[in-house]
């Protein structure tokens, strides 16, 4: 028998892994397949092993998950932590009340998303690109607006229509989504308008704070 061979059987015994035997004997993960295939207590260690691995790396999984889950936590804390600290010059600010009282009452809540106010009323969303530009130092970069029409609706129109009114061009607006109903005719003669806010996940931590404070401060 070849002593190392002879070596790798021991090694084995022990519960090594071709890995590990390779490393230390240097003899290939292939020849060693060859000696140990129909050796049963071999296939006992293979399992032993492989049932290692999955625990190890469940451990290894839930270790990255913890990690990241409180990476996420300190990053918001970080946001809502600036917003208290902002909010005692912000509170007299008349367009920052407005503002947060808009997005408490059409704004999506839904903290998974972006920041985004939908409304039918442009003074609304008019008032919002304001607050966001003026109070919140929001980049018009960062601003993206979409519509929702009915078919009979023309959609150039549409655009125009809240581009003036809104004050922000054309080339800011995204994709139009076309309202489908039992009575899919003119309801709306402009459609509905969402104002967005993209990469704002840390911005909506700030506004959940603000929209307590506020609440607080008033009550």
């Amino acid at each position: 028998m070849r002593n190392d061979k002879h070596l790798a059987i021991i090694m084995r015994k022990k519960g090594n892994s071709y890995k590990q035997i390779s490393k230390e004997l240097g003899i290939p993960k292939s020849t060693m397949h060859y000696w140990f295939k129909d050796l049963d207590w071999s296939e006992d260690i293979r399992e032993k092993l492989t049932e290692k691995n999955r625990r190890t790396s469940r451990k290894r999984i839930r270790k990255v998950i913890k990690a990241n889950q409180e990476r996420w936590r300190k990053w918001r804390a970080s946001f809502r932590k600036e917003a208290a600290k902002e909010f005692s010059k912000l509170k007299n600010n008349s367009l920052f009340v407005a503002g947060i009282m808009l997005y408490w009452g059409e704004g999506d809540g839904n903290l998974k998303n972006e920041v985004r106010l939908t409304n039918v009323d442009y003074r609304m969303v008019a008032l919002f690109k304001r607050f966001l530009l003026n109070v919140c130092n929001i980049s018009m970069d960062d601003i993206v607006l979409s519509l929702f029409i009915y078919p009979d609706l023309s959609e150039k129109k549409c655009k125009e229509f809240w581009s003036k009114k809104i004050k922000i061009p054309l080339i800011k607006f995204d994709k139009t989504q076309i309202i489908y109903g039992k009575h899919p005719t003119k309801r709306l003669e402009n459609g509905i308008c969402t104002i967005r806010i993209k990469r704002s996940r840390g911005f909506k931590e700030k506004i959940v704070v603000w929209t307590e404070l506020l609440y607080r401060d008033f009550v």
